[in-house]
């Protein structure tokens, strides 16, 4: 190819990827007029959970705008704001298996670990895209009978938090 058609190339694919406002390979769509956003710290108001689930939460949810969006972060009044609490941290019985014997207990053949997050998300520059306590929530399972739930916690809470933190980002700044 000549190099008079690689620029011609070059530029309809540039303007194929700009032509309908800012976007990004993450999904992504913010307005030109936004430049800065607030995440407030998220409150485990659950009652349980590891004491250190709200930390771990708020940190990640920062980190994940930060890395998927080139927005400035600021303490308050960003023009993009998002807060909210952990409202849920529950184990549940999964799979009840029988134990053949009506004086031994049915025992869960599974537990499930499901956590939910409440989120409220102002945009100051478009407010059709506002939504208030929004409640998100995700599960991961495991086997009872053969693992402790303090040994797959850690690895459950980053599966579940990852899950809820995209579903989040597709809510506010994704627009989906």
């Amino acid at each position: 190819m000549t190099s008079r058609i690689k620029l011609l190339l070059s530029c309809m694919i540039l303007l194929a990827a700009t032509g309908c406002g800012v976007y990004s390979f993450t999904g992504a769509s913010i307005a030109p007029s936004v430049k800065t956003m607030s995440i407030q710290y998220f409150n485990n108001d659950a009652g349980n959970g590891p004491p250190s689930l709200q930390q771990t939460f708020t940190e990640e949810i920062r980190d994940y705008y930060q890395q998927n969006t080139s927005l400035e972060f600021v303490d308050n009044n960003g023009d993009l704001q998002l807060e909210g609490s952990i409202t849920g941290y529950r184990v549940t019985p999964i799979a009840i298996t029988s134990s053949g014997d009506r004086n031994v207990a049915d025992r869960a053949g599974g537990q499930r670990l499901t956590i939910t997050v409440k989120a409220s998300y102002v945009n100051t520059k478009d407010e059709t895209f506002n939504f208030e306590n929004r409640t998100f929530s995700f599960y991961d399972d495991f086997d009872p009978n053969t693992t402790q739930l303090t040994a797959v916690e850690d690895q459950l809470i980053e599966t579940i938090t990852d899950q809820i933190i995209i579903d989040i980002f597709n809510a506010s700044v994704a627009n989906w």
